[in-house]
């Protein structure tokens, strides 16, 4: 059974608080000179009882300095953590041994700052590769943060880790169960070099569940295979994606291997709108896009199809032209690596169906493109194996803003 198979029917609400919606849980985002714009550039996330944690990693070998920090303090603590800190606008990836002796000093600096075990905390960077963290800067932030965190500081967090995003991306929700009620919070940022191949760019997920570190990872990764693994901007993948998860138990509910489908779904309720919020907040982007890809062969070929869509710069523009090309999916399709039948496949934008059963119906073509005028785009193909393989990832369109930004990062 996947994660998109359980969708199973939770009592969800919505509340408001991001990732210190849960109970026992503290954050605060606060401005300390990286970035040039004086905006919040530092976000501290703690937990003020001790608590499970899990996190997945980017898969680019030019890892950053603070993921590897991160990966051998939760090795150590053997998955407990207890604070949270990020920086934005600068990455400190690429910067040799002072960035990682940069990251080590940040995480020592939250630990005494949060009153915390060394061990028990996690480090993130976003922002420009190759650029040395100011690390006076940094540390001083980290006191600032320190001080200045609240029940109430979520919102502030998720805007000091943006560095392109054009809004913050928080979310969180209290589910009920027969053992009594839990929250979920999060926040993310992305907006370029999104292709996550193991996280999103930068995501944080809270809850006062009480879970080993062992199923949290087990969930988490779940999870993410289906939502921030399941999203692309630009096909890029970061030297600095990471999702770190935290549960600390103050709910008093404990979710164990017969809640664990459960805990799952309620992850999953906070952690797809964020990742859709990525998509939509990408670099340029004017149209969200959701591709959903059956008769595959297995769900792995689906996925790989519906990748390959996601990532098709032929796609993304036609998209962004509202031009109806189907032609350009059924290639992309038939050079996916992935089984393929051209006489049984079909391919729709929105409910217009454009080719099946071997031939076009181009004479449809005006109502697809009406759709594609929208700023919400759907994509349907099938590949035409007869299998049961199905998969679904969101995109945006590729626009000439999104040029002009990257063409501009640096200078």
């Amino acid at each position: 059974m996947t994660v998109r198979d359980l969708k199973m029917d939770l009592a969800v609400t919505p509340v408001d608080g991001g990732v210190s919606a849960p109970a026992g849980f503290r954050a605060a985002g606060v401005a300390c000179g990286i970035k040039k714009s004086g905006g919040l550039d530092l976000a501290l996330i703690v937990s003020d009882t001790p608590a499970s944690s899990a996190a997945v990693f980017t898969t680019n070998k030019a890892v950053a300095a603070p993921v590897i920090v991160s990966k051998a303090r939760l090795a150590a603590s053997g998955g407990r953590a207890r604070a949270i800190v990020i920086n934005s606008g600068c990455a400190n990836a690429c910067t040799g041994p002072e960035g990682l002796e940069t990251s080590e000093a940040m995480a020592d600096a939250a630990a005494r700052a949060a009153g915390v075990d060394l061990l028990e905390v996690l480090v993130a960077s976003t922002g420009v590769i190759g650029v040395t963290l100011d690390r006076a800067k940094v540390l001083a932030g980290i006191a600032a943060a320190a001080g200045a965190l609240s029940r109430d500081g979520g919102p502030s967090a998720a805007r000091a880790i943006m560095t392109t995003d054009p809004f913050p991306k928080e979310t969180a929700v209290e589910i009920t169960t027969a053992a009594g009620r839990f929250r979920v919070g999060g926040i993310a940022k992305g907006s370029g070099m999104i292709e996550p191949l193991m996280a999103t760019m930068l995501g944080v997920v809270t809850t006062d569940a009480r879970i080993s570190p062992a199923l949290l990872r087990r969930a988490l990764v779940a999870v993410t295979d289906v939502t921030f693994n399941a999203i692309s901007v630009d096909g890029e993948c970061s030297t600095n994606d990471c999702v770190f998860a935290l549960a600390n138990g103050a709910s008093g509910v404990t979710i164990g291997e017969g809640e664990h489908d459960l805990f799952v779904e309620a992850l999953r309720q906070v952690c797809e709108p964020l990742a859709i919020a990525i998509v939509r907040g990408g670099e340029g982007a004017t149209k969200l896009v959701t591709i959903d890809v059956t008769g595959g062969a297995s769900n792995d070929e689906a996925k790989r199809t519906a990748r390959a869509i996601a990532n098709s710069p032929l796609v993304k523009t036609a998209v962004h032209g509202a031009d109806p090309n189907w032609g350009r999916l059924v290639a992309v399709m038939g050079r996916a690596g992935v089984a393929f039948d051209l006489e049984r496949a079909r391919v729709q934008i929105g409910d217009v169906e454009l080719f099946a059963g071997g031939r076009p119906f181009d004479e449809r073509a005006p109502r697809a493109s009406d759709h594609l005028q929208g700023n919400d785009v759907s994509l349907r193909v099938d590949l035409g194996t007869g299998g049961t393989g199905v998969a679904r990832m969101w995109t945006c369109d590729l626009s000439a803003d999104y040029v002009k930004i990257n063409a501009e990062y640096r200078t």
